[in-house]
């Protein structure tokens, strides 16, 4: 069973439809990609999933039951408009945002303890939340998103204003969540992080869903007959008119990148390469989730 299943949701805002027939279906315990350019729809079926907005027709299940304002409890929602009352004190506001998702006092205060300790903010603890740098209100946006534990989590940009690092820490939280059997719909604009932590992605475009699968499916369904090849000394790869040609650009390969012509087995191709060169290797060059995403998007 699905932990989320978005049934022919549509939604319409003064003659805009927002959702036009939308189908969203994930499973527990996955980190879960929902892609789309600006305007396509994402933030309109976010805030339904969060039940901030009501969909014009459609269900929304969770757990195969349709929703109800009490699960709310049991959604971390961390929105792309970042929002902390800049005068509270860090602590006073984790626990007080805690509290509002029904935790009781004494539990709040131990798991922002522990969470500002992960975070490396606890001498922070008693700073007001406008003393903070933008990376460090990102994090304790981040603890008030996931500190009552819940089984559903939606991020909406979740990186925007981290620097490497600390995105890369953010990354390893979200995976620990997962691991821990936490759902996680993750909306996002940044494809090398879709390709780092979603396994399946939804990409709507004018508010209908255009892909949906698996993302290495997906790349697999995309792919071009592209193939890194090594080969030893200095020589370079001429065009084999019968097999494939030799793609210009390689300025992203190490070796020389080749287009395998339709119908041309990469048995055939290896043979035509060992006969000619000292062929040290060959990688299938699939495309990435961000050549994906601008196919898709430009064609829809």
């Amino acid at each position: 069973m699905n932990f989320i299943d978005v049934n022919d949701v549509v939604k319409q805002y003064d003659g805009h439809l927002a959702l036009d027939h939308v189908d969203l279906h994930v499973p527990q315990g996955c980190i879960y990609g929902l892609l789309g350019p600006n305007g396509a729809g994402k933030t309109s079926l976010i805030r339904i999933i969060n039940r901030i907005t009501r969909q014009d027709s459609g269900t929304v299940l969770l757990n195969g039951r349709e929703m109800v304002q009490n699960d709310i409890a049991n959604i971390g929602y961390l929105p792309e408009e970042r929002g902390l009352y800049k005068k509270l004190k860090v602590c006073d506001e984790i626990v007080y945002l805690a509290r509002l998702k029904g935790m009781p006092r004494r539990i709040a205060v131990a798991e922002m303890e522990k969470w500002l300790e992960r975070f490396d903010l606890t001498e922070w603890r008693n700073r007001k939340v406008e003393e903070l740098s933008k990376g460090m209100q990102q994090k304790v946006q981040f603890i008030t998103t996931v500190i009552h534990r819940p089984q559903l989590l939606i991020f909406d940009e979740p990186f925007s204003g981290f620097d490497p690092v600390n995105a890369e820490q953010l990354k390893r939280e979200i995976i620990q969540l997962r691991d821990e059997g936490v759902t996680i719909l993750f909306s996002t604009h940044n494809m090398a992080s879709v390709e780092e932590v979603c396994e399946k992605i939804t990409l709507i475009n004018h508010s209908r869903v255009v892909l949906e699968g698996r993302v290495d499916e997906i790349k697999q369904r995309y792919k071009k007959n592209l193939f890194v090849v090594n080969i030893a000394g200095d020589k370079d790869i001429e065009a084999q008119e019968s097999l494939f040609d030799v793609v210009p650009d390689q300025s992203h390969s190490s070796g020389t990148l080749i287009k395998l012509h339709n119908g041309v087995a990469l048995r055939d191709t290896i043979a035509w390469l060992n006969e000619h060169y000292t062929l040290t290797g060959i990688n299938e060059q699939l495309p990435s989730m961000n050549e994906i995403f601008i196919e898709t998007v430009q064609n829809n």
